[in-house]
């Protein structure tokens, strides 16, 4: 039994809104995959064909020419990001030779590794997860600024997203590589560290904070090239100190990183199983941190020499997951754009113009904290307490300065009377001043 398709779609309208007409009609394909028969993995070719006065023109039709597209679905249930260089490293050479891939006599298979999986002993790793998150209340909700709430009869997501994203300039994103590079952190500690900060903010100082992130569970080199779903979701647990600075957040989180490493390969529905807790209740995986890197591998590949470039899906393909999710993505193969950040929240909870200004508020501590325009600054704020990040829009601030206060002509020496009600959405400067008596 095949599990796989292919197909090849001729598109006769050169105009790029009809290939993403049609890209989302592939994607929407009910009958895409069928686990219960095994099709996991489908590919359609999209070949340009140029139209004439007199005919439809598919030249060459063995042969794929500049501009036609290769689309390739795999399901989730058998693929994991990682696994994606090593899906086209194989597709290559496979398109190179006629014979088998090499695979060693004593090779793993994925079914291997389940079964192993199954049998390891993990005492250790239980008591590691019961420990980290002892104390903690799974169930409750940290305080976003949502714009509704999901109501406790209707718990299911729509899917929609309310998306932002954010591209570092060259200096940005030269200063946040030397800041990890030079405190000897990977790109997703510094990541996550700094999505601390701002959710530490965000909450009005909220400092127990558990999200979700994404682990590659790759955790023996017998796994690190093989093709299978081995990525895991777990809690990342961190508990602030309001007064700390960022350099002590950054190596606070690199050690919690680290310690979760050694046991990661722990399920994460035993971590829940072994706190009576299921999917459904648990606030931490509704906020999620991920920091993806495209490795050359898989932004460009070559068949025979033929090269060909990854193309990124619309942002109108972007489904909501989870509740609020952060995802940084870091290509170092490209001449500019190399790193970039997008939220990807819920539009049963967020509004568009919610998740544009949360997102603005994040650019703006990034700059404070690795724009080279304000590089004094930013070294003061690697050292003093991260209750100093400022989350005010520039403009916010300029319109608090704006302010003109006056005297009531029918108040005779009572003071002040201030009548200025301002909300600043998501951050802890919510002002509400009223009218008092001043002695």
């Amino acid at each position: 039994m095949k599990s796989y398709g292919f197909t090849v779609v001729n598109i006769h309208n050169d105009e790029h809104g009809h290939m993403n007409e049609v890209i989302v009609g592939i994607l929407n394909q009910s009958d895409l995959f069928d686990l219960s028969k095994g099709h996991v993995i489908r590919c359609h070719i999209l070949r340009h064909c140029h139209q004439s006065q007199d005919n439809i023109s598919c030249e060459n039709d063995d042969l794929l020419s500049e501009n036609d597209h290769i689309l390739i679905n795999i399901h989730h249930a058998c693929f994991d990001g990682a696994s994606t260089s090593i899906f086209l490293r194989d597709l290559s050479l496979a398109y190179q030779s006629d014979e088998s891939l090499p695979m060693g006599e004593n090779a793993l298979n994925y079914i291997d590794y389940s079964v192993h999986e199954h049998i390891m002993d993990m005492s250790l790793s239980r008591e590691f997860w019961q420990l980290q998150l002892k104390g903690y209340n799974l169930t409750h909700q940290l305080s976003l600024p949502v714009d509704r709430r999901r109501s406790s009869t209707d718990q299911q997501r729509s899917g929609l997203a309310s998306t932002a994203e954010i591209t570092f300039d060259h200096e940005l994103c030269t200063s946040f590589l030397h800041y990890a590079s030079s405190h000897h952190l990977t790109l997703f500690q510094l990541g996550l560290s700094i999505f601390y900060v701002f959710l530490f903010k965000l909450t009005h100082g909220q400092t127990d904070l558990c999200v979700g992130s994404i682990n590659a569970n790759r955790y023996r080199s017998e796994l690190v090239n093989m093709i299978g779903m081995f990525v895991s979701t777990l809690p990342y647990r961190v508990e602030l100190d309001s007064h700390w600075s960022l350099d002590e957040v950054v190596k606070y989180v690199q050690e919690k990183c680290l310690s979760i490493l050694e046991h990661s390969h722990y399920p994460l529905q035993h971590i829940l199983a072994d706190l009576d807790l299921t999917q459904s209740n648990v606030s931490f995986l509704e906020i999620m941190f991920d920091f993806i890197t495209i490795s050359r591998e898989v932004y460009c590949i070559s068949l025979n020499g033929v090269n060909l470039e990854q193309v990124s899906l619309n942002k109108s393909y972007e489904m909501a997951k989870f509740d609020f999710s952060l995802d940084f993505i870091y290509n170092s193969s490209s001449d500019d754009n190399q790193l970039s950040c997008s939220f990807v929240c819920s539009s049963d909870m967020f509004d568009v113009t919610t998740i544009a200004i949360i997102c603005r508020r994040f650019q703006h501590v990034l700059q404070q904290l690795f724009s080279s325009r304000t590089i004094t600054s930013c070294m003061d704020l690697y050292c003093t307490s991260i209750s100093k990040v400022d989350l005010i829009l520039p403009e916010e601030g300029n319109e608090v300065k704006n302010i003109i206060f006056g005297r009531q002509s029918n108040v005779l020496n009572e003071g002040m009377s201030i009548y200025y009600f301002m909300k600043l959405e998501s951050f802890d400067a919510n002002v509400k001043i009223e009218k008092k008596k001043i002695p």
